[in-house]
C-alpha cells in the first residue's frame, strides 16, 4: 500500500510505510474525508498528531496550510520514518516531532493548546479510550473550539465518560472509523449510539 499527500503543497508526494506491523497507516480516502470534514480549521492550526506512525496525517495538515504540528511517537522505525517522510515533502520547518510514549507526555504540561488532535494508536490495546481521558482531564491541551478526532477499528467502539469532551459525528470508511470530539460542557457517557 501506498500513501501519498492527497492536496496543499505537498499534493501527490508519495511517503514511506514503517516497516513490520505496529503501525496503522490510514488509507488516502480515508484521510482525504477526515480533511475534507475538519476544512478550513486547518489552515494556520496548531495541529497535534498521537500515535504518529509515517507522520503522514501531520504532513497532510502541514500541506494545507497548519501552522505547526507536533508529531508524537515511541517506535524508532516510525520517527526514522517520519523525518523522511517529512523532507519528502518539504515540511521539516512547520514540524516538531517527539520521541515519547503518549500517555506519559500528556501528563506534561503544555504551553498552549492544540487546535486539532488526531489520535490513531495501534489497534486493539485500548490506548484510544486512556488518550481520550488524558485529553479531557487536561483542559490545558485543547480551547472552546478544539477538535479531537479518533482513528480506531469499528470494534474498538466503546462507551467512555468524559466530562469536557462530547462526540459530534462519526463516520465508517471500511475496517476504519473516525470519531470526533469537541469541548463541550455536557459531555457525560459518550458511545451510547451504534455507528
Amino acid at each position: 500500500m501506498a500513501i501519498r499527500v492527497i492536496a496543499g503543497t505537498a499534493r501527490g508526494r508519495r511517503l514511506k510505510m514503517v516497516p513490520g506491523e505496529g503501525s496503522r497507516p490510514v488509507m488516502d480516502r480515508v484521510k482525504e474525508a477526515c480533511f475534507s470534514k475538519l476544512g478550513r480549521r486547518v489552515a494556520g492550526s496548531r495541529f497535534l498528531d498521537l500515535y504518529a506512525g509515517t507522520g503522514s496525517v501531520a504532513i497532510e495538515a502541514l500541506s494545507r496550510g497548519a501552522a505547526l504540528a507536533e508529531l508524537v511517537e515511541q517506535d524508532p522505525r516510525a520517527l526514522r520514518v517520519i523525518r523522511e517522510n517529512l523532507q519528502l515533502a518539504g515540511l521539516q520547518g512547520g514540524a516538531r516531532v517527539q520521541r515519547a510514549d503518549v500517555l506519559s507526555w500528556l501528563r506534561n504540561d503544555v504551553a498552549q493548546p492544540f487546535d486539532i488532535i488526531y489520535v490513531a494508536p495501534p489497534q486493539y490495546q485500548g490506548l484510544w479510550s486512556q488518550t481520550l481521558q488524558l485529553i479531557d482531564e487536561r483542559p490545558d491541551w485543547t480551547h472552546e473550539n478544539s477538535i479531537v478526532v479518533v482513528q480506531i477499528d469499528p470494534s474498538e467502539r466503546q462507551c467512555i465518560e468524559l466530562d469536557r469532551l462530547a462526540p459530534f459525528d462519526e463516520r465508517r470508511y471500511g475496517n476504519t472509523l473516525l470519531w470526533y470530539f469537541q469541548v463541550s460542557d455536557e459531555a457525560g457517557e459518550t458511545g451510547d449510539r451504534n455507528p
